[in-house]
């Protein structure tokens, strides 16, 4: 169990100061600080420990005499809970290469940042205030996520993410700044969503040097620059934005930017769901969708394997974003899936459906669908590949990128044939690099699939779950054409139900049956038929006729 020690000015038996209390303190103990100003700059190397306000917001450690940040962590695990830390020329919270978690702090600086993440840190912050400081938050070569913070009144930049930095930061406000209101550069690929950003002296967002972010359901507002700046080499995401009462243009591409941008919100009315008030930390999801889209998949003839599987994937997601919201450790989660069998067994149709679900989960800001082929990704000379890859990746972030037939890409044959394995090699990269802004999925056959994975040694551990399509049993094509026909407004007609299944239970069941596929070409034979017997009616045919497929239709299509 965790030791808890006591800091307070005035407690008998207590720690003076936090620094006596550090001296003591092994790894796991949890410093409990009694309401006071404490003027001291804490610096943590290697330590795993929390530090707690006994009073959230009655605690300030007031490093600005002291020439140096008021936290200052490098290595380790280390949290802080409820304090305010302040600090004069220095990040008021500083860590490098450390496990950092903020949660309802306020920070204050001078001529520097509010908090300053370096050197591959991770940093969990929830509830995090910036109110005082030239730079906000700066994160450096580091990752994690930011939910529910707010960054107020900086001199400068509110929010910095560069040199390849990733974090995601979602439901947070950014105002008042002194010129830009997030800063992306040098090759940084942040995530933002749903936040709210607004009264910058320059951009709300500038994008810069190489940087791929991914912008999602954003409200930028009230800037005295461009809503979206993106500088030239930048590409990224830009989804479901609303843009108002800023410079013209509201989204500026700079000659060589190539972002995808879709689907811009109007602008008007009330304002958007986004920013630090959003709820109480969590994602924003939509319970009703979910339903819907867990109907329509067991709404779905056949495929109980496939349908448990995926409620079991959703089942997790949704734990684990309930575990995130209590604080408690989550690991990290892959959201790409093998999809094996047969053609025409709904594996596009899943496909579709899964990448609503993380949608109405929260876990990915759109559904966006990307259905490719080889040709889509593979190029046609030394380098044109790694291009086309990449390109078609970053036009799916934030959805679901669907490769069908993705063993064609393991198979060698013709001039481009060594093209393709440059093609899974740039996906592996790729599938690593963004395990949480998209969902590949990758389709075929059983066997060649098989093969597809031994094609790069770590493509097989970038998935989360292989799930097998099996063929359709002949009364489950009876159902689908029976389906297809009265969706399409037609009616079978009596006895046509059992000649449909004698006919699929004779059919030939090699690796080429297309199943649903043939369901439907059986169906559209009929209508031909339908068409040739009705018309040498020698009479107007009724609407009941119009609508009616008959046994005679079936032995036409068939012979």
């Amino acid at each position: 169990m965790a030791r808890t020690l006591t800091v307070s000015a005035q407690q008998p038996g207590a720690f003076p100061s936090i620094a006596d209390a550090l001296e003591v303190a092994e790894d796991g103990a949890v410093i409990s600080i009694e309401p006071g100003v404490y003027a001291e700059s804490l610096r943590l190397s290697g330590r795993r420990l929390t530090l707690t306000a006994r009073e959230p917001g009655t605690v300030t450690v007031d490093a600005t005499g002291h020439g140096a940040p008021g936290v200052s962590c490098t290595g380790g695990e280390v949290t802080l809970s409820g304090l305010v830390v302040a600090a004069g020329d220095y990040p008021a919270v500083h860590a490098a290469r450390c496990e950092l978690r903020i949660d309802g702090c306020e920070l204050r600086a001078g001529y520097a940042a509010g908090a300053s993440v370096t050197d591959g840190s991770r940093l969990r912050a929830t509830g995090l205030k910036v109110t005082k400081g030239q730079y906000g938050i700066v994160v450096d070569d580091s990752g994690g996520i930011l939910d529910q913070c707010e960054v107020r009144g900086v001199s400068d930049d509110g929010i910095i993410v560069r040199l390849g930095a990733d974090p995601t930061i979602r439901n947070s406000t950014v105002a008042d700044c002194g010129y830009r209101g997030v800063y992306v550069y040098q090759a940084a690929r942040p995530v933002l969503e749903r936040c709210d950003i607004s009264g910058t002296g320059d951009a709300g967002i500038s994008v810069a040097l190489q940087s791929a972010p991914t912008i999602a359901e954003c409200w930028v507002h009230d800037t005295r620059g461009v809503g979206i700046a993106f500088g030239r080499g930048c590409t990224g995401l830009v989804d479901g934005c609303r843009i108002e009462q800023t410079a013209a243009p509201a989204i500026r591409l700079d000659e060589g930017a190539a972002p995808v941008v879709r689907e811009p919100a109007e602008p008007g009315g009330a304002a958007p769901v986004a920013g630090a008030k959003v709820g109480d930390g969590a994602v924003r999801q939509d319970a009703e969708k979910m339903d819907t889209l867990l109907a329509e998949l067991d709404s779905m003839i056949g495929l109980p394997g496939v349908k448990a599987e995926v409620r079991a994937l959703i089942d997790e997601l949704q734990v684990n974003e309930w575990r995130r919201d209590a604080g408690l450790a989550v690991g990290a989660a892959s959201h790409h899936l093998i999809f094996t069998g047969a053609p025409g067994t709904g594996k596009t149709t899943v496909a579709r459906v899964y990448g609503q679900l993380l949608k109405a989960l929260g876990v990915l800001p759109n559904g966006q669908f990307r259905e490719v082929s080889r040709r889509d990704l593979v190029g046609q000379y030394i380098g044109h590949t790694a291009e086309k890859t990449t390109s078609v990746f970053e036009e799916a972030l934030g959805g679901v990128l669907f490769i069908d037939e993705a063993y064609t890409l393991s198979r060698a044959g013709g001039a481009n044939a060594d093209f393709g394995q440059e093609a899974i090699d740039t996906l592996v990269k790729l599938m690593e690099d963004h395990r949480d802004r998209v969902a590949v999925i990758v389709a075929g056959y059983t066997h060649e699939m098989s093969d597809f994975l031994d094609a790069n040694s770590g493509l097989a551990s970038r998935f989360a779950k292989t799930l097998e399509f099996e063929n359709y049993t002949a009364d489950q094509l009876v159902m689908i054409v029976d389906r297809i026909a009265r969706n399409d407004d037609y009616l079978l007609a009596d006895g046509l139900d059992d000649g449909l299944l004698e006919w699929f239970g004779q059919v030939e069941r090699d690796r080429n049956f297309g199943n649903a596929r043939e369901a439907r070409k059986l169906l559209e034979g009929m209508r031909k038929a339908q068409s040739g017997r009705l018309r040498a009616l020698g009479r107007r045919p009724t609407r009941d006729d119009l609508r009616t497929l008959t046994l005679d239709d079936l032995l036409a299509a068939t012979s």
